[in-house]
């Protein structure tokens, strides 16, 4: 398993859309763990069932684009990816305070 955070940038778009696309991407991709998002930008963050880093990157950089129709996401273009595996990530979530917890599956602004 890999902890994947995949941030997308672009031209400013009316937020209302910006969180129902994102809305859309949850019940077209269940596995998405929580969302924040901006008018020019959004963070997504989930795990990943992949062989190996390069896999589940290699998927990642996909996302956005493979849901851009179905989901009607904005057309912006992928700026981050970070991806690392479970024991880092438990290894960083006891080692700093906790961060501001979003519900699975939730959406909200940055």
């Amino acid at each position: 398993m890999w902890h994947v955070t995949l941030t997308v940038v672009g031209e400013p778009v009316a937020i209302g859309d910006v969180r129902e696309a994102l809305e859309r991407l949850t019940y077209e991709r269940p596995f998405l763990l929580s969302a924040r998002y901006a008018s020019d930008r959004a963070e997504l963050r989930y795990w990943e069932e992949a062989r190996d880093l390069e896999d589940a990157a290699a998927l990642a950089l996909r996302l956005w684009g493979e849901h851009r129709s179905t989901a009607e996401l904005p057309p912006w273009r992928v700026a981050g990816l970070e991806v690392v595996d479970r024991t880092t990530f438990q290894r960083r979530s006891m080692d700093s305070p906790a961060p501001a917890l979003v519900p699975a599956g939730g959406v909200r602004p940055f």
